[in-house]
């Protein structure tokens, strides 16, 4: 009898929440060339938007009022999820004129916010799970919330200090190790909330804690995965494709191998003699081989042609990317309608490379921008980012960074 009350009182709290505001404002400049005419949210990660995923972990939770708050190049995202009733969910949109912040976005939605309602951030990839297992959705009516994970690095995130489940402090990037708990950005709020917030979101919480306000700690254990460098995609792309269901719908030839969970698209054709080691997806309408190599986290978009004797691994092709034949591509990304002729080859190695005035050293080939038109035999080292609408001649070597619109000669 006791058990029954107790989870009575859990569904009495989970029907508080009916509605989330998911912040999808923001450029991702550190992100570039990728973000250069789309919002971050809106890259693609194992054939999808990041965007979606948050969109269809909400409303696998019976959250299905969503309000976005969008800004740059928000176009794409509009026509991409138009009201939202192909996902199952009511999509409502307010607009953040200057990005001025978190906080300053999630004010743009007080006039439309139910009295408790879900704050996220529209660019993670989040599952049904890191919501639903955290305890998020079982707060008492009059509390507020943030949910939070161990994390290895928590150099670039906001860390989070817990006494007793609740939340002494949010540090952004601290220069010391204080805790290895990081802020994800989710949060459970009341609509009294909008009283301390303004340009950023965490120094909202501090006023708050200040105040005397306390802040529940839920702590999951779902994935939450954040792509703050353009290699981080790849490491997205890896996690979700390993989870992707295996599915064939186009056409598979004589003699093509497929092994491990692979899913091709309508209307794709494996050509003969070609391989293929999951995890992979392949979009509509591609064309592969005969004779090619895909190996594994590999995601391949709508509209891809991969020529004969090509080799492709750990790698993201977005939808109308061509590669020639006898290429090698590995650890690579391509942006919508790049074309690489053959005998192109990306090499992959680890290479020092400056993002906004920051030096990483990371293992990856080459990133490619959108439309770009790369010529045959061409060679990328380590590293190499290609801006979006850049032509490159045949027989070039390229290093470094080429800005958008070059031509290399």
């Amino acid at each position: 009898m006791v058990s029954k009350s107790l989870d009575e009182g859990r569904e009495k709290r989970r029907m508080l929440f009916k509605q989330a505001v998911v912040l999808a404002a923001g450029e991702g400049e550190r992100l570039r060339p990728f973000t250069a005419s789309k919002p971050k949210v809106m890259i693609e990660v194992a054939n999808k938007p990041i965007l979606r995923y948050v969109i269809e972990a909400l409303e696998r939770n019976g959250i299905r009022r969503i309000i976005l708050v969008v800004g740059y190049k928000k176009e794409k995202i509009m026509d991409y999820f138009e009201d939202g009733k192909t996902l199952g969910v009511e999509i409502d949109y307010v607009f953040q004129k200057h990005l001025l912040g978190t906080g300053d976005a999630l004010k743009q939605a007080e006039n439309k916010a139910d009295e408790r309602f879900l704050v996220l951030s529209g660019d993670n990839v989040i599952e049904a799970v890191t919501i639903s297992d955290s305890g998020l959705l079982d707060i008492d009516e009059n509390e507020n919330a943030i949910l939070i994970k161990a994390h290895k690095d928590v150099s670039k995130y906001g860390v989070v200090t817990v006494e007793n489940g609740m939340v002494e402090d949010i540090i952004e990037k601290p220069s010391e190790e204080i805790s290895n708990l990081v802020n994800t950005g989710i949060y459970a709020f009341e609509k009294g909330i909008f009283r301390f917030i303004d340009g950023e979101l965490t120094s909202g919480l501090r006023s708050m804690l200040r105040a005397g306000n306390r802040i529940k700690a839920c702590e999951t254990q779902g994935a939450w995965l954040d792509a703050v460098y353009p290699w981080d995609i790849l490491r997205l792309n890896d996690i979700v494709l390993k989870e992707n269901p295996a599915k064939i719908a186009g056409k598979v030839e004589r003699g093509v191998t497929i092994d491990g969970r692979v899913s091709v698209g309508k209307n794709s054709v494996l050509r003969a003699n070609s391989y293929v080691k999951g995890p992979v997806i392949v979009g509509e309408n591609c064309d592969i081989g005969p004779n090619a190599c895909i190996f594994p986290s590999t995601s391949i978009g709508n509209d891809v042609t991969i020529g004969a004797f090509t080799e492709i691994k750990n790698s993201v092709l977005i939808d109308g990317v061509k590669i020639g034949s006898f290429s090698s591509i590995q650890n690579s990304i391509f942006d919508g309608g790049s074309y690489a002729e053959g005998g192109f080859i990306a090499r992959s190695e680890e290479a020092d490379i400056e993002i906004g005035g920051e030096h990483h050293r990371v293992k990856v080939g080459v990133m490619v921008g959108e439309y770009c038109v790369i010529g045959s035999n061409v060679i990328a080292h380590p590293g190499t980012i290609i801006g979006n609408r850049c032509r490159i001649n045949s027989m070039k070597e390229l290093s470094g960074k080429i800005p958008d619109g070059s031509w290399v000669v």
